[in-house]
């Protein structure tokens, strides 16, 4: 008995033993792409994964000598001060207005560039088009926010000397609240078309040939076949690059944001990521502007989830 028990013990034991091995052998069999891919892994770990140990602070009324395990904690106090704050309303208004207008208007520009590009004949005309859309991208956003502001000056910039030219008053571009998201959004759309058409001409490269022969074939039109072949064999990417975009939507950027405000347009330019700047960095209010940025992170998570099942259930192209 005791002989046949371990002979059967010796037979369950080689199934897992064997089991263990193919888990293990892909990694031992690519170990170099592994190795090639670690920093890759350790820059996510280190500077992504491991500082989420410090959202807890939200939670707390985080004392700097008493550090994050020493603070006392207030649960979700600082989150009732924000919701129930003058600004909670101001700072949604403004970061959805200025981020849906980014989207309706800097998401289809790449989108027709890289078609208008992919249908010019001369390779000449092509690679000016594509050094001269580009070359916007490379500006730093200080270097932008100066162009801007330059361009845009009441006594010597070029577009109010247009007005004057023909006839109209100077405008105050930069102080106007109402002109505030207009020219953060087309400047940004001229720094980012060019390069985020990149993107697009490359998926464009990747269609058959042969669809567009077999249209030339049945008589369609150019625009017909942009309508039908180019449109339609972009369409992934397209979809992927919107999800992308819907889950940063709360996401407003700080820099230029924060270089183009003043006080006479707060009313039309204070955002979430400035808000919290202010109040964290510039009020040594530690929590709150963690309550506030977590906030603002699980809205994005949010509407990521939400647009990418919306998407897979709508045309099966998804994130995940």
């Amino acid at each position: 008995m005791d002989q046949v028990s371990l002979n059967e013990r010796k037979v369950q034991a080689r199934p897992q033993q064997k089991h263990k091995r193919n888990v293990f052998m892909p990694f031992l069999r690519n170990w170099e792409l592994y190795v090639i891919i670690s920093p890759v892994l350790a820059y996510y770990l280190i500077f992504e994964y491991f500082p989420m140990y410090g959202v807890q602070i939200a939670f707390k009324n985080f004392v700097a000598t008493k550090g994050i395990w020493g603070s006392p904690w207030v649960g979700f106090r600082h989150f009732e001060r924000f919701f129930d704050s003058y600004y909670f309303w101001r700072l949604i208004k403004n970061t959805l207005g200025i981020s849906l207008f980014q989207l309706a208007v800097g998401f289809p520009v790449p989108i027709l560039l890289a078609l208008m590009i992919n249908e010019a004949k001369s390779k000449w005309f092509k690679k000016t088009v594509q050094t001269v859309t580009y070359a916007p991208h490379f500006l730093s956003t200080v270097v932008l926010v100066g162009m801007v502001v330059i361009f845009l000056s009441p006594q010597s910039g070029i577009f109010n000397q247009i007005i004057v030219l023909f006839g109209g008053e100077p405008i105050s571009f930069m102080t106007e609240p109402s002109w505030f998201k207009t020219i953060y959004v087309t400047s940004g759309v001229w720094q980012q078309m060019g390069w985020g058409s990149i993107i697009y001409l490359a998926a464009l490269a990747g269609i058959d040939p042969q669809l567009h022969e077999a249209a030339k074939v049945d008589g369609a039109t150019r625009l017909q076949r942009i309508w039908h072949v180019n449109l339609p064999g972009i369409m992934p990417t397209i979809v992927i690059l919107l999800i992308l975009n819907m889950g940063s939507i709360m996401g407003v950027g700080f820099e230029k944001i924060y270089l183009m405000q003043n006080d006479l347009t707060l009313e039309s330019s204070e955002v979430i990521s400035t808000y919290v700047y202010k109040s964290g960095i510039i009020q040594s209010q530690y929590s709150f502007s963690a309550a506030v940025g977590l906030f603002n992170s699980v809205i994005n998570m949010i509407l990521l989830v939400t647009v990418n099942y919306i998407a897979r259930r709508m045309n099966e192209t998804s994130l995940w």
